[in-house]
């Protein structure tokens, strides 16, 4: 019979993490990128103008968006109409309140991210077809969404 327990053993034993990246579900879980993030537009939002609560509602928002891939989210629906929650464009909007940043590429799937009430995180995604070629020496990443626009006034795509 063992008269000495050890507690600080046990529980040092305990906080070790029980998942390892071999057995979690990183890979299908999508990206934000904010690099090409432009905030110099009138109808748009930057972060630091945001109300902290806006800005805390966005990154919850994000974070919720972050645990599944991106075609996940363009077969969710949400509200009354059963509107996607991601949907693609094929190009950018021609009358949209935005002008097309030069510097992002021409060749993007224009994207937005349903928020709260009107707004949208407006972006791109890699398109599909793509997926055959490699870009230098890195493949091109089909499950990231590039922030472009914070657009709380649904000015990206006016209806």
């Amino acid at each position: 019979m063992n008269k000495f327990k050890n507690t600080k053993k046990k529980g040092f034993i305990e906080s070790f993490p029980e998942t390892s990246l071999e057995t979690s579900d990183i890979e299908t879980r999508c990206k934000f990128n904010f690099s090409f993030f432009d905030d110099s537009q009138a109808h748009g939002s930057s972060l630091s103008g945001l109300e902290p609560g806006v800005l805390a509602s966005i990154m919850d928002k994000v974070k919720a968006y972050s645990s599944h891939e991106l075609n996940y989210w363009r077969n969710q629906r949400c509200g009354s109409k059963g509107l996607k929650i991601l949907a693609d464009y094929e190009k950018f909007p021609p009358n949209s309140n935005f002008q097309r940043p030069k510097f992002v590429p021409h060749d993007v799937t224009w994207s937005r991210f349903r928020m709260e009430n009107l707004s949208r995180l407006i972006g791109f995604t890699i398109p599909g077809d793509l997926k055959k070629i490699k870009a230098g020496k890195y493949q091109y990443d089909f499950n990231t969404f590039y922030v472009v626009f914070i657009d709380l006034e649904h000015n990206f795509y006016p209806t």
